[in-house]
């Protein structure tokens, strides 16, 4: 097998072998994806279906949504109320990562065995997001399923560390 191009990226990961539990890991799954779903999303789904935000600006109407999540979390924080996650199993740093891969620092997995994983993606707005892998190696896995926005995510995450490799390679070389 070829080794897949990776790039240097420090997101942390918790992880679980997927037969444990297949059916809880899959409904965490399709939750994390849904996450964006709150009412204030789905209020402003709604009056983007109506025409009503023709005339916003969206990038100031995203971050409207973006403060009032803040403050609902905020809200949460002080009941002590804390959003309801899966147990994992494992805990990791990922230390680099490409378009369909992402290799652990450390060797922890069993070759050919899928898991369940939550990571934490280090965007604006900072969320988890599931994924499902499987072991190439003990640190190198492929994703094996990944919902559409956030392969997005993804994506954009790992050009934006690229760029920002080859801009200190171009520093260094000045």
């Amino acid at each position: 097998m070829n080794r897949p191009r990776l790039v240097p990226a420090p997101i942390s990961i918790q992880f679980s072998q997927a037969d444990l539990d297949k059916a809880l890991y899959e409904r965490e799954y399709q939750q994390l994806s849904e996450s964006d779903d709150d009412p204030i999303s789905q209020w402003l789904k709604l009056a983007k279906a109506r025409g009503e935000t023709a005339e916003s600006d969206p990038i100031l109407l995203n971050l409207m949504v973006e403060l009032h999540r803040k403050i609902d979390a905020l809200e949460m924080f002080l009941k002590n109320e804390e959003p309801k996650r899966v147990s994992l199993t494992c805990e990791a740093e990922i230390g680099a990562i490409g378009f369909e891969h992402f290799e652990l620092k450390d060797a922890l997995l069993e070759e050919g065995v899928l898991y369940y994983g939550r990571l934490d993606m280090p965007v604006h707005p900072r969320r988890d997001i599931g994924v499902f892998f499987k072991a190439l190696s003990p640190s190198l896995v492929e994703i094996v399923k990944m919902h559409e926005r956030d392969e997005k995510e993804w994506a954009a995450y790992m050009t934006a560390r690229e760029r920002v490799l080859i801009r200190e390679m171009r520093e260094k070389k000045s």
